[in-house]
């Protein structure tokens, strides 16, 4: 069987769980119903029933801290999300092929937070979907098909995307024309060299495509490099890797999906940490707050050939239920100035994790509320150890703290909470990763 760093990692195994009985029958009758490719999170699996901000609530009514959601990205059941959903559906719900003016409304919103030279969007109901259609609006533009990926990413679930998701595992047959990289390593790079290694890497990622007679269309990359373990400093590293893709003729899209809508703070993009405009960026999660709503921004020139060639409609994308949610948190992201509490607290968070002192903890970085924890056996070897991350992933959710893990030995934590978190909330998570560390035996 194979296996998928994003999906097996942390996840419910049969004969190794540590679940009540009730749960085991939960899950059989899930399995039953919904066939076997679906994964869970935790030996213990998590029976959910509510959610409010940074908090998530299961069917006992015990409270848990929820440190890795970035679909309810400005915090779980946001009442003002849900009144403007609310408001909209009671009054009209249809699709694009009709003239509603929300959607015009929200498009210039939204560009006017990214560079002037994005200038036009395409809405979709999820990642999978805008990473898809990049895809082929890259492909129309450089008439190439040559697609380069970090070892470790995910990019969705469609017969494209799934095609350059080497996340998805070895049962996943990536494309034939598609080359993958190794995700930036921040921690064992010397910080001047990260950025000329990425760049090299795809140089000779190209040169095999050409190689094959491939020619070479776009760079797809999550601007945080979240499944490759979370990379975002120094700032500015992306630029040499940038400067290679576009001097082959390359198209580089920026997938924001997990690190966009002011996650890396206190920029509302994570391809701005780095000083870049990308030819084409993906949304989706956190763009309407857990409701389905994606979208691809593109420059106009690098969108004409496909748009002007191909006509594109998708039935759900951007229905006016769906915008009315991604206005609202566009509204609260601004209003509740989210982007610069999340670089404020983020910081806040990676010192206090820092300050817990176990040499297990080998590394703690990131920007904003993302954040990446080494877990090492040997901080001087820097040796990943995922079968202690993995531990530590189910002590946590003992102490009613959820989160995950990343990377290509699945030794990183992935911390990354929904953006109501608050400065109140550090102690509560680093008690509770204290805790953990001390029920889990040092190797």
């Amino acid at each position: 069987m194979s296996r998928s760093t994003i999906m097996d990692g942390n996840s419910y195994r049969v004969g190794e769980s540590s679940a009540a009985a009730e749960t085991e029958a939960m899950v059989e009758r899930r399995t039953r119903l919904l066939g076997p490719s679906y994964r869970l999170f935790y030996s213990n699996p998590v029976h959910l029933v509510r959610g409010s901000g940074t908090y998530l609530y299961d069917s006992d009514g015990v409270e848990y801290l929820d440190m890795y959601n970035n679909v309810a990205s400005l915090g779980h059941a946001h009442p003002r999300v849900v009144e403007a959903m609310a408001a909209q559906a009671g009054t009209l719900n249809t699709h694009t092929r009709y003239l509603h003016e929300a959607i015009l409304d929200y498009t210039e919103d939204l560009l006017s937070t990214m560079p002037a030279e994005i200038g036009q969007v395409m809405y979709q109901c999820t990642g999978s979907e805008a990473n898809d259609l990049a895809l082929r609006v890259a492909a129309a533009y450089t008439g190439g098909t040559g697609v380069i990926v970090t070892s470790e990413a995910y990019h969705g679930t469609s017969g494209l995307t799934s095609a350059v998701s080497p996340a998805l595992g070895s049962g996943q047959t990536l494309g034939l024309e598609v080359r993958t990289v190794p995700g930036p390593d921040t921690y064992r790079t010397a910080p001047e060299l990260v950025g000329e290694k990425l760049a090299a890497d795809i140089r000779a990622a190209i040169a095999d495509l050409a190689k094959y007679g491939v020619k070479f269309s776009a760079f797809l990359a999550d601007s945080v490099f979240s499944s490759d373990g979370v990379a975002a400093d120094p700032a500015g590293f992306l630029r040499p890797a940038f400067d290679a893709v576009h001097e082959a003729g390359g198209v580089w899209i920026a997938d924001e999906v997990q690190p966009g809508f002011g996650r890396l703070g206190p920029r509302m993009w994570g391809f701005s940490r780095h000083d870049i405009v990308p030819d084409i960026v993906t949304m989706g999660k956190p763009m309407g707050n857990g409701i389905p709503v994606s979208g691809m921004a593109a420059r106009p020139e690098v969108l004409e050939p496909f748009a002007t060639g191909i006509p594109y409609f998708n039935t759900f994308g951007g229905n006016p239920v769906a915008i009315s949610a991604a206005q609202a948190v566009l509204d609260v992201l601004r209003d509740e100035g989210l982007p610069e509490r999340a670089a404020v607290v983020g910081d806040q968070l990676r010192a206090a994790i820092r300050s817990v002192g176990d040499a297990r903890i080998g590394d703690v970085r990131g920007a904003g509320q993302f954040t990446g924890v080494e877990i090492v056996s040997d901080p001087e070897l820097k040796t990943a150890d995922g079968q202690t991350a993995l531990a530590l992933v189910n002590a946590l959710r003992e102490h009613r703290v959820l989160t995950s893990t990343a990377g290509p030995h699945n030794n990183v934590l992935k911390v990354r909470p929904p953006l109501s978190f608050q400065e109140h909330d550090i102690d509560r998570f680093t008690d509770a990763l204290a805790a953990a560390l001390a029920d889990v035996p040092v190797r």
